[in-house]
């Protein structure tokens, strides 16, 4: 795989740990895709059209995984984040396994399979982006965060198309049960190829209420988590209104794996791209471009969503999302890389960002769940895509103020406006 990297991404030094990362994120991708799409689905047939159902599981999901971040943090201080990640996939493994064993009655359990759910990714990936800021330097961020996105748009590619095909072929619920126990196995795969990573215990004392303070005293620090927000804002009903507005519209599972077959398949491509020709230098105006786009795309299928508009807008989203993702994520870390303490309160930092973004989800699902109850859902419900839609606007707006100051004089955003703050 080493050499697969160096042959995609050019010859760049990658270390042992960073390709055993990127085996688990990739199984993580492939169990999560072929199974996660159709939960949602999988709900919604049972409660026979009730959004409130999707809405709550969603809902349980953004209120413990913060929860669960903040406890994993304190955990990862005090004992590994190689064994907060084991007991994130663990989790993601009982949550797969609870499906098949409530079976048919699984929507009357929707609020607690979300809260099993919340807690295995509040684990994973607590662990997961801590250990991606440990094993990365700032000029292999862009290929992991890149080679990762095409993991994921592999993983989104063959697991949705995958699930469907076998659920649209198989009688009652035995299509579901076969994905769900596939889902199963390559969690525990995942935690197998844990014990190969190498230890990293942490020390000293868990200072979370001081990272968010740090907000008042940096300034890229408070743009960094107000950006994650709005993130949030937008991902927190997208989640899941999209693949039932695709259910509503094909009634056909295998329609659904057609859909992030494109999706992902353009996102495989764009991932690859946006890895090698968005460099530092580039990365707000890129920003500000996918998420035009993300905004834009919803025009399509707002009005009239028939099946052909939206597989035009899932491969619009699949070309945007690579090309908001990578610098994003990468100016993210490369905040967090200079901020205050960086280097130990590092895990910190991770809770906190994570914490801003389910604020933002979490509140977009509560306005989802009062909108509902108050209009009509099917007009509401176009109005809140376009409000939420807009959001990754509000991205842009927060780092465009954002500026860091890079190795490469070439590559350099802007002068370090905060330098003497983060040197504290």
């Amino acid at each position: 795989m080493q050499k697969t990297l160096q042959y995609v991404f050019g010859k760049t030094k990658v270390n042992r740990d960073l390709i055993l990362l990127l085996v688990i994120g990739g199984l993580y991708s492939l169990g999560i895709y072929l199974s996660n799409t159709f939960v949602n689905v999988y709900l919604w047939k049972q409660a026979e059209g009730n959004y409130y159902t999707i809405a709550f599981y969603n809902l349980a999901i953004f209120i413990f995984q913060p929860l669960t971040f903040i406890a994993a943090g304190k955990i990862a201080k005090k004992v590994d984040r190689v064994i907060v990640l084991r007991l994130g996939v663990i989790f993601l493994s009982l949550f797969f396994l609870m499906v098949l064993i409530i079976g048919d009655k699984a929507a009357y359990f929707n609020f607690l399979l979300g809260s099993l759910l919340g807690i295995g990714y509040g684990f994973y990936w607590l662990a997961f982006n801590v250990l991606t800021f440990e094993i990365t330097e700032p000029e292999t961020r862009d290929l992991f965060n890149g080679f990762l996105g095409v993991l994921q748009s592999l993983g989104g590619m063959v697991g949705p198309f995958s699930a469907g095909f076998i659920i649209s072929k198989m009688p009652a619920n035995i299509g579901y049960s076969t994905i769900f126990t596939t889902s199963f196995i390559l969690f525990i795969c995942a935690v197998a190829c844990s014990f190969f990573l190498k230890r990293r215990p942490a020390e000293g004392v868990y200072l979370f209420a001081r990272v968010v303070a740090e907000r008042k005293n940096n300034r890229n620090w408070n743009r960094i988590l107000n950006a994650h927000i709005f993130q949030g804002l937008r991902e927190g009903i997208f989640l899941f209104v999209i693949t039932i507005w695709v259910y509503i519209v094909t009634q056909s599972e295998l329609a659904l794996g057609m859909f992030n077959l494109y999706f992902s398949g353009f996102s495989f491509v764009f991932y690859f791209l946006a890895t090698k020709f968005i460099k530092p230098s580039k990365r707000k105006k890129a920003i500000l471009l996918g998420s035009l786009m993300l905004f834009l795309a919803l025009f399509i299928i707002i009005f009239h969503a028939s099946y052909a508009t939206l597989i035009i807008y899932g491969i619009i989203i699949g070309i945007a999302y690579p090309i908001v993702n990578v610098p994003y994520l990468s100016m993210t870390f490369d905040v967090i890389g200079k901020a205050w303490k960086a280097g130990e309160l590092r895990i910190e930092y991770i809770v906190v960002r994570e914490l801003f973004s389910n604020i933002g989800r979490v509140t977009s699902i509560i306005t989802f769940i009062i909108s509902i109850s108050l209009f009509d859902s099917e007009k509401i419900i176009p109005i809140l895509l376009i409000i939420f839609g807009s959001m990754h606007l509000g991205v842009y707006i927060f780092v465009r103020n954002i500026f860091l100051t890079g190795t490469n004089k070439k590559d350099v955003l802007i002068k370090d406006q905060v330098t003497d703050e983060n040197n504290r």
